[in-house]
């Protein structure tokens, strides 16, 4: 990591040459979490921070990346990459009016003729990249991955028969990054006739009935690979890949006129703990059990690193933070009020 990413050349403690390639701290925060996990998994030393052993001698007990040694290194390395130019952060969190304006922009696409499209016909209509099914499969993912605050790869690898459709959804995912061994507790999805944009059950139930014109019998994964401009795949076992998702969302935001740079696969994660605590005034608790944090939550930054970037789209002018006299936001569904109190 020290090799890799630090301006100074470990053997000689001197500046690197400029033709010399430096990794990025996202890079080494990567590195560093994967030596953490490769301890703590193969080597079974856990999460503890690197201790020497209190009543052996010389002993050390805990997994070697958690050392403060290297905690110290990482904030050193982050300060010297912002000193150097660097901007370092996270992803920006995808938030309520951008997926209103996702939503808009899908219903207003037509249905496209399923088959390629051609480079030229590409070239000069950019928006064409995808029709009305394509984008509707891409919300319900863009959605589930936001309120259900899933990481992307977890809601790629959801298949039809993780979800039971009845007066609600109930989705019962079979892994988690922080449940690999099973003891997931399943997501409850209800209704919100309020915001039709943030209905999870209205997407579900749109996109099933997109799905099964394509396929008589729905089973296998729910996120089928793109093919052409406004197909998927017809094996159930062809599922859409990080880069194929990555590209579609990033062509979804130039849509709406939207810089795709700042956001990545994370930001709806981030957006929906947002959305969560400051829209539907859910408290941390509740955030991190629905979630999945409450069981291991050894690490309480965890959750104001995803509620709190200095590169989020600010919600309120802070000129109106003390302003008595500020504008309304919009009315409360269950109450009617427009004051900021909530």
């Amino acid at each position: 990591m020290e090799l890799r990413c630090d301006e100074n050349d470990i053997w000689t403690g001197k500046a690197k040459d400029p033709s010399v390639p430096r990794a990025t701290y996202g890079t080494a925060q990567k590195m560093r979490a994967a030596i953490s996990h490769k301890f703590g998994r193969d080597y079974q030393l856990g999460t503890q921070p690197w201790l020497e052993h209190p009543a052996v001698l010389g002993k050390f007990i805990g997994n070697p990346s958690l050392s403060v040694t290297i905690s110290q290194y990482m904030v050193s390395l982050r300060r010297r990459k912002i000193r150097a130019g660097e901007a370092v952060m996270s992803a920006r969190a995808m938030d309520e009016p951008t997926m209103k304006r996702l939503w808009e922009f899908a219903w207003s696409t037509d249905r496209k003729e399923f088959g390629p499209i051609s480079r030229k016909r590409k070239a000069e209509n950019p928006s064409e990249w995808a029709g009305f099914l394509l984008r509707m499969m891409l919300y319900l993912l863009y959605l589930l991955s936001m309120l259900c605050l899933l990481r992307y790869d977890e809601a790629l690898r959801i298949t039809w028969a993780d979800v039971t459709f009845q007066f609600r959804v109930k989705l019962e995912l079979p892994f988690r990054k922080t449940h690999q061994y099973g003891g997931i507790a399943p997501f409850y999805i209800y209704a919100d006739p309020d915001r039709p944009w943030m209905c999870l059950l209205r997407a579900f139930a749109i996109w099933w009935l997109l799905a099964h014109e394509r396929h008589e019998d729905l089973n296998g994964f729910i996120f089928r690979k793109k093919i052409g401009v406004d197909g998927i795949s017809v094996s159930p076992t062809d599922c859409m890949t990080s880069d194929s998702f990555l590209e579609c969302f990033r062509n979804n935001l130039l849509d709406i006129s939207v810089d795709p740079r700042p956001y990545g696969t994370h930001s709806f994660r981030r957006g929906g703990c947002q959305f969560l605590h400051t829209v539907r005034g859910w408290s941390f608790r509740k955030i991190c059990d629905w979630g999945g944090w409450a069981e291991n939550f050894d690490n309480p930054g965890t959750i104001f690193k995803y509620l709190l970037s200095w590169n989020d789209n600010p919600a309120e002018a802070r000129e109106h933070y003390m302003n008595p006299n500020r504008p309304g936001c919009d009315p409360c569904y269950s109450c009617g009020r427009t004051c900021h109190c909530g």
